[in-house]
């Protein structure tokens, strides 16, 4: 078989200007349901560690379902799944920042819960000591420590979120891919295109990531 094909870089250029329009909808949809997940996650990670079983039992529950069910699924039940049950269709953008949200929660659940109970517990007998409140006790002595050591893993699950928009173009939402697959398919450039949006992803998290060591120098710098 005769077989010579050569990487067109003109292509690949051509294609940035169709390409960059799904930059903002894939940080729109990542950072967005990261912003949601964070506080779900807070919430179902102190639930975590609550000394009611019946909370942890909830919180448990809702960490395995979504940690256990692929994001693509998830995405999928609700854009198409709950309008059935709504009767009422779903955005897409929404169910993106929905899916993000409920998926990264779960991931971030379990790390508040480590982050807090790696705080010796000691620290906070001495508070209570000191006269502080339960509640005074986590939010100016537990909270701030622990809050230090999830940085670095808060900013892997952001970069993981950021790569599950690639998921979304399913259900047509414009982020990178998509924005690929239409140029494609008028195109034929498949091999450039897909590089190039290769690129761009592995421009913004590298960036985050750059982003995330400067914050956690400062952080230990802080301590």
């Amino acid at each position: 078989m005769d077989f010579d094909f050569q990487f067109d870089w003109s292509a690949a250029i051509a294609s940035i200007p169709y390409l960059l329009p799904g930059i903002p909808w894939t940080l729109l949809i990542s950072f967005g349901g990261l912003a949601f997940g964070f506080f779900i996650g807070i919430f179902f990670g102190l639930l975590r560690i609550s000394p009611i079983r019946w909370l942890r039992w909830v919180a448990v529950g809702y960490i395995e379902i979504f940690r256990g069910t692929p994001i693509l699924v998830q995405v999928l039940f609700i854009f198409y799944g709950l309008p059935q049950l709504l009767g009422s269709p779903i955005n897409a953008l929404v169910a993106g920042i929905a899916a993000i949200a409920v998926n990264s929660g779960a991931y971030i659940s379990e790390i508040v819960r480590g982050g807090v109970q790696s705080i010796e517990r000691g620290q906070r007998e001495a508070s209570l000591s000191l006269g502080l409140s339960r509640v005074q006790a986590f939010r100016y002595v537990i909270w701030p420590q622990a809050f230090r050591r999830m940085i670095p893993p808060l900013g892997n699950q952001g970069i993981i979120s950021i790569k599950d928009t690639s998921l979304f173009s399913v259900i047509g939402v414009g982020e990178l891919v998509r924005q690929g697959q239409i140029y494609i398919a008028t195109t034929f450039t498949a091999l450039e295109v897909y590089f190039m949006v290769a690129l761009m992803y592995l421009a913004i998290t590298w960036t985050l990531s750059i982003l995330l060591r400067q914050l956690e120098r400062r952080g230990i710098a802080g301590q």
